[in-house]
């Protein structure tokens, strides 16, 4: 296994990185990266920005906001934060399972002192029934990515602060804040640990995945970007992660709103609806999936906005692709209702 660790803090350096990487056929499989980052907000692929964040909050603090390729929901991230993507052949993993991607991360917590790490629903790595890890997956080309993050001290009062999370979203999970339900990996950690750095962890990780005891032995199987790297990098950068129309886009103009939150995510539809039929129609959330959402949307425009259209539509497309592990049906609904 080949690794990288990022020494930019930059988090819109750092995912065009991982872009890069993904594109990138000299990279030999697997690879993991690393990275940490300043003050930032990331949010999903499909997520409304606007509606996600405390826009004036993050703007007076000076936190980074932008947009990933992944689905998933919104993450606040800081300097006690450690990310890891694992970069894999596409058929080599089943997509959304993240058991199985994120189990050597879980093995080496394990070895830390870190017992009680589990990954729980659908995306999440948890001690005593507190979120330490949030996971998101994205696949193209042959190759897939499932980063995530590694709370080890991150000022969780920024969370509340940074982020909008929607009632509905906490009310499923039981839970009265954010801030209740996550929880930093210090204290888990064995003694010999607990007064680490954030790239003191991030070495002891790469040591322990790599299954060697020192990081000379590691850099053996370091990654090393070159001038045309970082060249090409700085191009997805500006194409992307600074890119204002990539991290905000419009707001669409809609007439009908139809939000529902399912175990596997959330889906929020934005529809105009004109003369009865559906002019546009654009879906916000959480939700992960193989496919562009995008082409979904298209083949809804035009059609009448009633059941047996919307229907005949939805039992037509591959739903699973846009919406993995929320049925068919729930969906008809949701939209028909």
């Amino acid at each position: 296994m080949q690794y990288l660790a990022m020494r930019s803090y930059d988090i819109r350096q750092n995912l065009a990185t991982e872009q890069y990487l993904m594109n990138n056929d000299k990279i030999k499989l697997p690879m993991v990266l690393f990275y940490i980052e300043k003050p930032c907000v990331i949010v999903g692929r499909n997520q409304n920005t606007i509606e996600e964040i405390d826009q004036k909050y993050c703007r007076e603090h000076q936190v980074t906001v932008t947009r990933r390729l992944s689905g998933g929901g919104a993450m606040y991230q800081d300097l006690g934060n450690l990310c890891f993507s694992f970069i894999v052949d596409a058929n080599s993993h089943q997509f959304g399972d993240f058991k199985t991607m994120v189990a050597p991360i879980v093995n080496a917590l394990h070895e830390m002192g870190v017992t009680g790490a589990e990954v729980t629903g659908r995306n999440d790595i948890v001690v005593d029934g507190k979120k330490f890890s949030g996971n998101a997956m994205y696949t193209r080309g042959g190759k897939t990515f499932s980063h995530g993050t590694l709370m080890l001290d991150v000022d969780t009062a920024e969370v509340a602060k940074t982020l909008q999370v929607p009632q509905d979203k906490i009310e499923s999970k039981g839970i009265k804040s954010v801030r209740s339900r996550v929880t930093n990996l210090r204290p888990y950690l064995a003694e010999e640990y607990r007064g680490i750095t954030t790239e003191e962890f991030r070495d002891l990780l790469i040591m322990k995945l790599l299954g060697v005891d020192n990081l000379t032995a590691a850099k053996k199987q370091e990654y090393q970007l070159t001038s045309a790297d970082e060249q090409q990098i700085a191009a997805l950068q500006q194409q992307y992660y600074n890119n204002w129309d990539w991290v905000y886009g419009q707001s669409p103009k809609f007439t009908v709103q139809k939000r529902r939150h399912f175990d596997s995510g959330t889906i929020d539809a934005r529809i105009l609806v004109e003369k009865g039929h559906i002019k546009t129609i654009r879906f916000f959330g959480d939700f992960f999936g193989t496919n562009d959402v995008h082409e979904l949307e298209i083949k809804l425009q035009g059609i009448a906005y009633n059941e047996a259209e919307i229907a005949r539509i939805l039992n037509e497309a591959d739903l699973n692709s846009y919406f993995q592990g929320i049925p068919r049906q729930k969906v008809i609904e949701l939209l028909a209702d």
